[in-house]
């Protein structure tokens, strides 16, 4: 049985999920603008770098409070 984290579910067609399976964190990115990608990482600082890089306080409706809420949901995983 793996872990599954909602770290933002906006609607339907715009959230990221982490499912924690063993020592991999895979992360699924649904967005109405690319589809769905997922990403596999073997580690969590490999995982927070590549949030640090991706995310941005305009990509999220909340702005730069929003981006903190998700950067400490994905620490906490």
């Amino acid at each position: 049985m793996f872990e599954k984290h909602t770290v933002y579910k906006h609607d339907n067609y715009n959230m990221l999920t982490v499912e924690v399976q063993g020592k991999t964190l895979v992360v699924r990115e649904i967005s109405d603008q690319w589809g769905e990608e997922t990403h596999k990482f073997l580690s969590r600082p490999e995982l927070m770098d590549w949030a640090q890089k991706r995310f941005r306080a305009e990509d999220f409706p909340g702005g730069e409070e929003e981006l903190q809420r998700v950067m400490d949901t994905l620490r906490s995983i």
